[in-house]
């Protein structure tokens, strides 16, 4: 064998050799990972799918500032909630538990209770329209409330998709 030829034999043998290596490192991080607490709570998280639906919906772990909470004083008196940016959703399930009916007039709002209501004004037409608080949102930077469709339809911004809007607790 000519002194070429056994050095190119040993630069390939290097080289298998290393790619041995890596590929054992690869396996034993990849078994490593699959034996991990995580890795077994989301095994048992996936074989038992009635648990992940009865998990608790968990909106304060969204938010990495503190949620104000807006105090209705009595049922009979309107107070100002809010003026900002609305937008309408649709969704399979509410934050409440309530599945999502497009056809109610509901709202998701950041912080209000379930169950309150609110008259959404459209500042631009006057058109307002009164929804059930039911659902946890809108998660996009200065927007102040998502409704559901019919209440878009209701306020005209179905075509528009946002409008600026006026909140009032009504109850």
């Amino acid at each position: 064998m000519s002194r070429i030829a056994s050095a190119e034999t040993a630069r390939i043998s290097l080289a298998t050799s290393c790619r041995l290596l890596l590929a054992i490192v690869g396996a034993a991080s990849l078994a490593a990972c699959a034996q991990s607490p995580v890795g077994r709570q989301k095994a048992d998280l996936g074989t038992n799918r009635q648990a992940a639906v009865q998990r608790p919906h968990r909106v304060a772990a969204l938010h990495p500032r503190p949620i104000s909470r807006v105090r209705v004083p009595d049922r009979d008196a309107k107070q100002t909630a809010s003026h900002g940016v609305a937008s309408f959703y649709s969704d399979t399930e509410t934050a409440s538990g309530e599945r999502f009916d497009k056809n109610e007039l509901t709202a998701a709002h950041p912080s209000l209770p379930f169950g309150t209501k609110l008259r959404v004004t459209d500042v631009s037409s006057g058109r307002f329209v009164t929804v059930r608080v039911n659902d946890r949102g809108p998660y996009v930077r200065g927007r102040v409330v998502d409704i559901s469709p019919s209440a878009a339809e209701a306020l005209g911004m179905v075509d528009k998709g946002i409008t600026n809007v006026r909140l009032d607790v009504v109850r």
